[in-house]
């Protein structure tokens, strides 16, 4: 379906946007990998990718404070592969602070990977798109696009305004062939989130089993994690002829926890 496509994907060697990266690629589309890591462990993770799905990965550890090397990173993918043609702006820093105490400098860069940089990936493949009559745009937010939370301003601040950012690139770009829309998805089991569960339920004595449910049904009426594939499965639709009418949406895959 995506053959001849290419996907340029922000925060993407591991969690969700691993997995999006691999729905992308094996839908037929090639596929930019970014995160600021070593290039060793980012070749890698292109390396591994292009394996399980036999297209074309490359790796471009673009810091995204830096307008500069998101512009590169445009460039060398245009090189590459001619034009991108679906942008996923999933990169994402957060800190956990009250807001009396939060750091100025945690407070920027906040700003610039999770807002920041997502404007200026969409401002740069645009044009690419528009010339081709074919884009697809995926901010990937948060249930806390939709609801707020203690010591986590910076979070869910950039969450919800991707959410605006969306909305008004959906209506810039509606007659240009071009679709923009948010994905919003509650508890994934990521290993940073993972990681911190046990300790969690190890005050109650609880089995790191029996913490991590106990996590997920506090939040999602089904009772479980969302599958970072099934996120995927959403982007490649959001891909699809189906989708073509679905733009300045946001969609929830959440397990039901907005609905709470």
């Amino acid at each position: 379906m995506l053959k001849g496509r290419c996907a340029l994907l922000t925060g993407s060697i591991g969690g969700i946007g691993y997995a999006m990266a691999k729905a992308l690629a094996e839908a037929g589309a090639s596929v930019v990998l970014n995160a600021l890591s070593d290039p060793a462990t980012g070749d890698a993770a292109a390396d591994r990718l292009s394996s399980e799905t036999g297209r074309d990965v490359v790796f471009d550890g673009a810091d995204l404070t830096d307008v500069a090397a998101i512009e590169g990173m445009v460039e060398n993918a245009r090189t590459r592969f001619g034009n991108i043609d679906i942008v996923v702006n999933n990169a994402v820093v957060r800190h956990f602070s009250p807001v009396d105490q939060f750091r100025t400098e945690d407070w920027n860069r906040s700003l610039a990977v999770n807002i920041s940089a997502a404007f200026h990936c969409i401002r740069l493949a645009v044009p690419g798109m528009r010339a081709k009559g074919w884009g697809r745009i995926i901010n990937m937010s948060s249930i806390f696009g939709a609801r707020g939370a203690e010591n986590r301003i910076d979070y869910v601040t950039t969450k919800t305004a991707l959410l605006g950012m969306t909305r008004a690139v959906a209506i810039e770009t509606a007659l240009t062939g071009i679709t923009c829309n948010a994905i919003s998805p509650g508890a994934v089991p990521t290993p940073a989130l993972l990681s911190r569960i046990p300790e969690m339920g190890a005050a109650e004595g609880l089995s790191a089993a029996e913490a991590e449910h106990r996590y997920a049904a506090a939040r999602h009426p089904t009772e479980r994690f969302v599958d970072p594939a099934k996120v995927g499965a959403l982007a490649v639709f959001l891909c699809s002829p189906a989708a073509n009418d679905i733009t300045g949406a946001t969609l929830p895959i959440d397990g039901g926890w907005q609905a709470r």
